[in-house]
């Protein structure tokens, strides 16, 4: 089982204290991927995607390379960022306009990551198993990137 606690201590710890530089947003990020890509089991991409105007733009990550560029609306990080929650997919197979960065992905969860009340970006975290994320993997997730908002220097 994932250790959601022990993830968020380590990002926590990672962030360090104000004025260090190492709230910063892409060197965070990085390591928050790090963190969560070497964390949980059976998945095979984490990383971020960034708001800028209406659409997400590929943002640190661990793993194959991914998608640069995703409209709002569209694919499953596109909807979460639109919806403005998460967004859990058991089978990435049945999910209307599924984008396809990796054919080996079958499953995906995508957290919205807020500032201000405002999506900035989302968690994507992908796995080449069905049904690999469950009520449990969300609540932990949301935990992670709460920090991140709390953390994060935009």
């Amino acid at each position: 089982m994932n250790d959601y606690a022990l993830m968020t201590k380590q990002l926590e710890s990672l962030a360090g204290d104000p004025g260090e530089g190492s709230r910063w947003w892409v060197s965070l990020l990085s390591n928050a991927s790090a963190v969560v890509f070497s964390g949980l089991d059976r998945i095979n991409w984490a990383g971020f995607y960034i708001a800028r105007g209406d659409e997400l733009l590929l943002g640190p990550f661990q793993g194959k390379t991914a998608c640069m560029r995703i409209p709002r609306g569209k694919g499953v990080c596109g909807t979460a960022f639109a919806l403005g929650k998460t967004v859990v997919v058991p089978d990435v197979g049945q999910f209307p306009g599924h984008i396809a960065c990796d054919p080996e992905s079958r499953s995906e969860i995508v957290i919205p990551i807020f500032r201000n009340g405002k999506a900035v970006g989302v968690l994507d975290i992908d796995s080449p198993e069905k049904e690999r994320f469950s009520e449990f993997d969300r609540e932990g997730l949301e935990n992670f990137a709460a920090v991140l908002e709390k953390q994060i220097e935009w």
